[in-house]
């Protein structure tokens, strides 16, 4: 019967890393990346996404119940887990590594951007370019979050490459292996909009360099 749990949950955790969870973060990154076409298209991509009917109910049930039991969930498996990279160092021991490390990382940014924007917004706090500009202009903070970014997209590739194999999609070796390929472009590629949506809050001509 605890096995079962365990398995339950365990394909629980990785479904809700991509559905909802990794759906959002690419939305996220899109809606940041208005921001390379300037402070009034980010603004009014923002407040579009503000106007959303339901919002809260949807922020609450498909954004961070989801986060919050992924987050719990895979603290538990971080902590149970016994990593042998010394003994052993394959490439797939060295991202289940990074991937209990980039999580426990994540966990600590999203709670203070959450903090520094959605909980701020219910103070009164407007969220705009110029809210993000100016938490960006402090280089500890544009460290901080461009770290939170990689974090973000490297965790949400290789779990979703953990997702194929857990939900026996990808069975193979073979196509195992092309998931890799998979992932690891999905992972440059969302690396090179977040990071760029980043800069654009900061100079926006660095975002077009």
């Amino acid at each position: 019967m605890a096995e079962n749990r365990e398995f339950f949950n365990r394909r629980l955790h990785s479904l809700l890393g991509v559905i909802p969870i990794g759906i959002f973060l690419i939305q996220h990154f899109v809606v940041n990346h208005f921001a390379t076409a300037g402070a009034s298209a980010f603004n009014q991509a923002a407040h579009f996404m503000e106007s959303l009917p339901f919002r809260y109910a949807l922020e609450i049930f498909i954004i961070f119940i989801p986060i919050l039991y992924h987050a719990i969930y895979g603290l538990y498996i971080a902590f149970q887990a016994k990593n042998n990279t010394s003994h052993y160092g394959y490439f797939r021991n060295w991202m289940f590594l990074l991937q209990r490390i980039s999580g426990v990382f994540l966990l600590i940014f999203i709670a203070w951007h959450v903090w520094e924007t959605r909980i701020q917004a219910a103070f009164g706090a407007e969220v705009n370019y110029d809210m993000m500009a100016d938490i960006l202009s402090n280089p500890f903070m544009l460290v901080f979050y461009i770290l939170g970014v990689v974090s973000a997209t490297f965790h949400f590739a290789n779990g979703l490459w953990s997702f194929f194999v857990s939900w026996g999609i990808t069975v193979s070796p073979r196509s195992q292996q092309i998931m890799t390929y998979v992932t690891v472009a999905i992972f440059f590629a969302l690396t090179f909009v977040g990071i760029r949506a980043i800069l654009a809050f900061i100079n926006p001509d660095l975002a077009n360099i």
